[in-house]
């Protein structure tokens, strides 16, 4: 029995779907339904019960593929570990990344990442949208915000302090404000979230933290648009300042209230378990934490950010 037939197998209970399975896979559907004929024949058993609606677990399925399910982690993990401890890096890295930071800066890392590591293999989605583990098609995801879903696996890369900026095109046109309140006379570059419009921008005041309501002409689910927007002066953004890096360090665009800071996120690298950690997951945190300092301090003596916001 070949073990790439039983994650076939594997994929199949847990996506319910042959199709599914054969996608996430990357093989066609004939091929995953080969794979399921030939387990059952070895095992003399029907492990699905299929019909035109819908595909189960049989009685002999649901007591055999938990079994199985154990048996493949314990040999995934153990080919892991030998690969560690020989120090090889290698296979399919398969990641989600923001759209401004994945374009951008993190393009650059996963550059360097790859050079120093001939053997991988990258397959890199960018997205602003939230990451399913058990629909698409990635192992391990970076992502704005500490995560909320207990089941999911992190590491923390840093803290991300967002900053408030504006071209000097813009800027030449319109009065600087120098306090968040009058940000109303001004027009806003929001983000938007499927239905969730981010037009709220909140900001650490010297006693009390003050909420803004942004007017906006233009709104985008791609973060990279909106950084776009901003460089061509069409407005002011709030943005993490790990995106905005190298416009601000260039000088194409102009950090603004300094004394009022917006409230802080965090980068986290997240995955489905602690399980389906591999060696090069380990080494690309490690990259990240490196590269994310790096630019945060340049950001912090530049005066954009403060050095006590880095953490």
């Amino acid at each position: 029995m070949l073990l790439q037939d039983l994650q076939v197998i594997l994929k199949v209970a847990e996506f319910r779907s042959i199709t599914a399975a054969a996608t996430h896979l990357d093989m066609r559907t004939a091929t995953a339904s080969a794979a399921i004929k030939r387990v059952e024949k070895t095992l003399g058993t029907e492990l699905f019960l299929r019909t035109t609606r819908q595909l189960k677990l049989s009685p002999a399925g649901e007591r055999y593929l938990p079994q199985c399910q154990q048996a493949m982690a314990m040999l995934d993990q153990a080919k892991q570990n030998l690969k560690a401890d020989m120090a090889i890096i290698d296979g399919d890295l398969r990641i989600a990344l923001p759209s401004d930071l994945g374009r951008n800066c993190g393009r650059t890392w996963l550059d360097e990442f790859m050079a120093q590591h001939p053997k991988l293999n990258l397959r890199c989605s960018i997205s602003d949208s939230n990451i399913d583990f058990y629909r698409d098609a990635v192992d391990i995801a970076l992502r704005y915000g500490s995560p909320n879903d207990a089941s999911l696996y992190g590491f923390k890369i840093c803290n991300v302090p967002r900053v408030l900026c504006a071209a000097p095109d813009y800027l030449a046109k319109h009065q600087s404000p120098t306090h968040p309140t009058e940000l109303t006379q001004h027009n806003g570059l929001l983000y938007q979230l499927y239905d969730v419009l981010y037009n709220e921008w909140q900001f650490n005041g010297q006693d009390e933290q003050i909420t803004i309501k942004m007017p906006a002409n233009r709104a985008s689910n791609d973060g990279d648009l909106v950084r776009r927007w901003c460089l061509s002066g069409q407005g002011i953004a709030l943005k993490s300042s790990l995106d905005m890096a190298d416009d601000i360090l260039s000088g194409k665009v102009v950090t603004l209230l300094p004394d009022f800071p917006a409230i802080a996120t965090e980068l986290w690298l997240v995955c489905p378990s602690k399980q389906s950690i591999t060696p090069a997951m380990r080494l690309l945190r490690d990259l990240l934490r490196q590269k994310t300092h790096t630019v945060l301090k340049a950001l912090a003596n530049h005066g954009a950010i403060s050095h006590q916001s880095i953490g």
